[in-house]
């Protein structure tokens, strides 16, 4: 499957969840929400990546786009080993 189906595949899934998200609110205010969203977003990701990578830091700091400091800081900051 080419990269932009795949991006856009991904998109939709986001999409699907944040409106399955407001449909749960059953009218209560939302806070937070980008906070909320990166957070929930990024602990698999990274957790996706290590795998992916046989946790190797540096090579899944390669392919996320981050140095490796920064990884190990957001890893710290999730409670991903």
């Amino acid at each position: 499957m080419a990269s932009a189906q795949l991006n856009a595949r991904l998109s939709e899934n986001v999409l699907e969840a944040l409106k399955d998200y407001f449909e749960t609110l059953d009218g209560h205010g939302a806070n937070n929400l980008y906070d909320l969203v990166l957070s929930e977003v990024e602990r698999p990701l990274l957790r996706a990546v290590m795998q992916h990578c046989n946790h190797n830091q540096s090579k899944a700091a390669q392919v996320l786009g981050l140095s490796r400091s920064t990884l190990r800081k957001k890893m710290n900051l999730y409670g991903i080993e």
